[in-house]
């Protein structure tokens, strides 16, 4: 799509006239830099503002556009003052009162998938949950790439939305978070999904059910809808659908996508036949056989060969920091799970290894969520639990004394305990249940981290 025809649409949907407008991007983070790089490529007047002093694109921005205006440091009234439209990265709250306060006072508010979905025409894969979605996104992307289609990924993991207008791809798959979805409207995507929802973010929302309704957000527009009949949340949405093409998958229900039993063993299926035996996926745990039968669901939508998709699983070996296989040292098997950042995370990791074998490191910032839900299977697969991180606490707490708790707050203390009280043919695995912030950058240091030290037990 062309400059004008893009101009054009955004001034129809959000009344934001080129010669006019006065965008306020606030964040100044990969999102709020791509979105300050596409109004720049439009001839769109912007400021930016960020509560650091420092943010970390700030240099960046200011070597490649020295005439934009930045405010850092803080939210001043006079800066929102002055906008005509507002852009909020999606790790700035939209209850920030500043935010909250102009919104009130007539500013348009928009995101940058928004702009995306005004500047796209070829087909858009929307994938949203709790867990599993990056590793959706990415099979996904590796069934269009076997089909000998280009495909462009992004948007949550990875490469921001915008970012991905250059590549000039055939499909545009996005990883989306509720944070991206709470604040867009113009998303239409041709298939969409919410592949479960469980608690998470809750120091951003109110209760589960209003995360819930901020995912939902990704079913705008008249795609086909993919379900996860298995998750009571994602199969409640269902019924909100007014003549939608609707796909389900699962694993313990009846759906169009599963599994079945047959004398070879189990296979992923499409409404009883066979398309690929479970035993020829690299990756392990039946949460990533529901990964897989997500990913199938959407190719199939998308029109993608079935041979095609099948070579794209088999090769597949799984996302960083998820479920990853680190080393195994004197018969124990040691895994990297760092990108488990919430409950549902770790209780899915958990149900892929044999009952009581494993050694669980767990712990960090849990956003206020409830972490009963890991009882029953603490109890069926952890033998011992160490706690790391600010709220490992709250772990304990719920535990109650049902399994062994040492609470040894780093990493590193993790490891040489773990290391003192593996067997062999036991797991330890980091599998945190919980964010990172309290203790690092993000999940991906945490996880590193952790392979630094189990790598000195080799040593």
């Amino acid at each position: 799509m062309n400059n004008d025809a893009i101009l054009e649409l955004l001034e129809k949907q959000f009344s934001l006239k080129p010669d006019s407008a006065k965008v306020l991007v606030v964040g100044l983070g990969k999102t709020g830099l791509s979105v300050a790089y596409y109004l720049r490529h439009l001839g769109i007047q912007f400021a930016i503002v960020d509560s650091r002093k420092k943010p970390p694109y700030n240099d960046e921005l200011l070597a490649e556009m020295p005439d934009v205006a930045v405010f850092t440091g803080g939210f001043e009234p006079t800066v929102f003052a002055v906008a005509t439209h507002i852009i909020v990265s999606p790790g700035v709250s939209m209850e920030e009162p500043m935010i909250q306060q102009a919104i009130a006072q007539g500013v348009q508010p928009l995101s940058d998938i928004d702009l995306f979905a005004c500047s796209v025409t070829e087909p858009v894969v929307a994938i949203t949950g709790s867990n599993g979605k990056s590793t959706v996104t990415t099979m996904l992307g590796q069934m269009v790439k076997a089909a000998g289609k280009k495909v462009a990924v992004g948007g949550n993991l990875g490469t921001p939305a915008l970012d991905l207008l250059t590549e000039q791809a055939e499909i545009y798959i996005l990883e989306l978070s509720s944070f991206q979805l709470e604040r867009t409207s113009q998303l239409n995507a041709v298939a969409a999904t919410v592949l479960n929802v469980s608690p998470d973010h809750l120091d951003r929302y109110a209760s589960l059910d209003e995360y819930a309704v901020e995912k939902q957000k990704v079913f705008r527009g008249n795609g086909v809808m993919l379900i996860n009949a298995d998750c009571p949340y994602a199969a409640k949405m269902l019924e909100t659908a007014q003549a939608r093409e609707q796909i389900t998958f699962g694993l313990q229900k009846d759906a169009d996508f599963g599994v079945i039993t047959s004398t070879g063993g189990e296979s992923l299926a499409f409404q009883g036949t066979e398309i690929l035996p479970v035993n020829k996926l690299l990756v392990s745990g039946v949460h990533n056989q529901a990964n897989a039968l997500a990913a199938l669901a959407l190719g199939k939508v998308i029109g993608l060969p079935e041979a095609a998709m099948c070579h794209a699983l088999r090769q597949y070996k799984g996302l960083k920091h998820r479920v990853e296989f680190i080393a195994n040292i004197d018969g124990v098997n040691w895994i990297n799970d760092s990108k488990a950042t919430n409950v549902g995370a770790c209780i899915a990791a958990l149900e892929g290894f044999e009952q009581e074998s494993v050694i669980l490191i767990a712990g960090g910032d849990a956003k206020g969520a409830d972490m009963s839900d890991l009882v029953p299977v603490l109890k069926e697969k952890v033998k011992a639990l160490l706690l790391i991180g600010k709220d490992g606490v709250l772990i304990k707490q719920v535990i109650d004394g049902c399994i062994a708790v040492l609470e040894v707050a780093t990493i590193k203390k993790a490891v040489k305990q773990a290391a003192k009280l593996a067997q062999s043919g036991d797991t330890v695995l980091l599998s945190p249940a919980c964010a990172s912030l309290d203790q690092f950058a993000n999940y991906q240091e945490r996880g590193s981290r952790y392979i630094s030290e189990v790598k000195r037990l080799e040593k």
